[in-house]
């Protein structure tokens, strides 16, 4: 096990997570929708898009 490569792959994901959801708020927010989110939402959707992209960038 790779545990170098398993921790660069999780930090990029964790650090892109939170730059996707604010990119989809704002394209949403042009596009004139609002949403106000909580801090437990905001934490629940930042972890849940960390996963999606550390699934995403794992080779098969």
């Amino acid at each position: 096990m790779d545990y170098k490569k398993s921790i660069t792959c999780l930090l990029i994901s964790l650090i892109l997570s939170p730059i996707l959801v604010y990119i989809v708020l704002f394209a949403a927010k042009a596009a004139g929708s609002t949403y106000e989110m909580t801090h437990g939402e905001t934490f629940i959707i930042w972890l849940l898009m960390a996963i999606v992209i550390n699934l995403s960038l794992k080779q098969k």
